[in-house]
């Protein structure tokens, strides 16, 4: 009797590991196009001392209206020297480590903690920098026989999970980045050529640009040249000295604002915790928070209290059930 019955308890296992099919494989809807209101997503590109740093500050601060926001501080706590500066009050998480899994548990616990801002100071750290996503590329590709390119089989879905996360943020994020420097002949107001640092392209993967929208670049005048804006109000701006409050957040914030309310991921958390919440109508909410664009939400898991995503969880739960089902 019992060798009758192992076909059959192996057959749940199989059915159990083809339920994420049922989730990954999402149907192709179109539906009215609509204008939310949407979270500000920004990069500042630029040389040492440019003033990346203290630009991106205010801009959070005019974005969060004065409240308290986070700062993800991967510069040696250069952003602390500016606390207090013109009423800017921020809390911060220094970090010495930039495994881009570290930022993701970062921003989780950023979310739980209910900062409407959060500052990645900087990005090129997850890049480049110990445990960053190319440290992460040299470990693996000792598994592939010493071969860098098919490390980069662990290493991209490592950088592309970070800015899953970064971009699904609850609140407004404005990453730095450090630039490429290149010094080059230039002339000054008195005619004579000087060597000056240029910024080229930023460090961080390329095409990163490509996920925010709006960036801008800072040259060492304090120069800020919009590169990218879907904002029209900073459409090839070029601003002297911002002022990061008035010239920048307050009309990012109108422009932000000017739609429908869209719904917090955490009541999403809430609705998949309900009582009475069943497989298929959890089904039903990973499609919609899928449509809005934010199963890589990052939060705390309300059980466990480890980092995942709003996908995740709501797939873990309907997936449970599902299976409890059978």
């Amino acid at each position: 009797m019992s060798q009758l019955g192992q076909p059959v308890r192996a057959g749940r296992q199989n059915q159990q590991q083809a339920q994420p099919d049922e989730y990954d494989d999402s149907p192709f809807t179109f539906r009215p196009a609509t204008r939310d209101r949407v979270k500000a997503r920004m990069s500042i590109q630029g040389v040492a001392g440019c003033g990346k740093t203290w630009t991106a500050l205010n801009i959070a601060h005019g974005l969060n209206k004065g409240e308290r926001f986070a700062v993800i501080d991967t510069e040696r706590e250069s952003a602390s020297l500016y606390l207090g500066v013109n009423g800017i009050y921020f809390d911060s998480l220094n970090m010495h480590r930039y495994d881009p899994r570290d930022l993701v548990k970062a921003l989780a616990s950023a979310a739980q903690s209910g900062y409407g801002t959060v500052v990645v100071d900087s990005l090129s750290h997850f890049w480049k920098g110990q445990d960053g996503t190319l440290d992460q590329v040299e470990k693996a590709k000792s598994k592939y026989g010493g071969n860098s390119f098919a490390g980069w089989k662990d290493g991209t879905p490592l950088q592309n999970d970070m800015i899953d996360a970064l971009l699904s943020f609850p609140g407004h994020v404005i990453a730095t980045m450090r630039s490429h420097t290149e010094w080059v002949l230039q002339e000054n107001e008195r005619g004579k050529k000087e060597p000056v640092a240029v910024g080229m392209r930023a460090e961080q993967r390329k095409g990163v640009e490509y996920e925010f929208s709006i960036v801008a670049e800072m040259d060492i005048n304090n120069r800020m040249r919009f590169l990218k804006s879907r904002c029209p109000t900073f459409h090839q701006q070029v601003l002297e000295k911002p002022d990061g409050i008035r010239e920048i957040a307050k009309p990012l914030l109108d422009w932000l604002n000017d739609g429908t309310e869209t719904v917090d991921p955490a009541a999403y958390v809430d609705d998949a915790q309900a009582e009475g919440v069943t497989a298929d109508s959890l089904l039903a909410l990973y499609r919609e928070v899928e449509s809005r664009g934010l199963l890589a939400s990052p939060l705390m898991h309300p059980e466990t209290g480890k980092p995942t995503s709003l996908g995740d969880f709501i797939k873990e739960r309907g997936t449970a059930l599902k299976n409890a089902q059978q």
